[in-house]
């Protein structure tokens, strides 16, 4: 069974950086079609704000990341890197690792349990 496991969440104060990591097992890295980012923010619909395929990124992403956050692959482990955070950012960030396209449009694929971001003085 894939299992994705995440790390990397804390405090970070504002206009600093923090990169997460999600790895994988059960199946090769390679094998999937995309990594996304998803943060969700209380009372807030979950956003999408990274992506490794770059349609999914240009089209998809949140405004109010763009340029500030990028989606990475490194054999298996997948990151974001998160930069110039904003106390706004807070949020529980989940990754998604997808299969096909089809599991992108229906929000499936595997899951990781999220992790705690906040960023505050």
């Amino acid at each position: 069974q894939v299992q994705v496991v995440e790390s990397g969440g804390g405090l970070v104060q504002p206009g600093g950086s923090l990169r997460l990591s999600c790895a994988v097992s059960g199946r090769s890295m390679f094998d999937f079609y995309a990594v996304m980012w998803y943060r969700q923010a209380g009372g807030k619909q979950r956003e999408l704000v990274a992506s490794t395929d770059s349609v999914i990124s240009s089209r998809d992403v949140a405004d109010s990341v763009k340029g500030r956050f990028t989606a990475s692959i490194e054999n298996t482990k997948a990151f974001l890197q998160m930069s110039v955070l904003k106390p706004e950012d807070t949020a529980i960030y989940s990754c998604n690792e997808a299969k096909d396209w089809r599991d992108y449009v229906r929000r499936d694929g595997y899951w990781s349990r999220g992790t705690q971001v906040t960023v505050s003085s």
